[in-house]
């Protein structure tokens, strides 16, 4: 167990030993949800990995490909 302290907006730092084992970077997302009187921290799924899961894409279009592209490079770039 570790101990960290709540600054005043709110916010926790992550103990490193923590970090480590979820294997979370700077800028990563995690997921945050209350289990009874217990906070749940979790690497968030990154969706670009899901590619193809549920098959061949029925549309290559060039558009496609920008739009997949953009959501792609806006998903790695954003500032949290």
């Amino acid at each position: 167990m570790a101990t960290a302290t709540l600054s005043s907006k709110g916010q926790v730092t992550l103990p490193v030993r923590m970090r480590r084992h979820l294997g979370l970077r700077p800028n990563d997302a995690v997921t945050i949800e209350t289990v009874g009187d217990a906070i749940v921290i979790k690497r968030a799924a990154d969706f670009l990995k899901l590619e193809g899961f549920l098959g061949k894409a029925l549309s290559t279009d060039t558009e496609a490909m920008r739009m997949r592209d953009a959501i792609g490079r806006h998903i790695r770039n954003r500032k949290r």
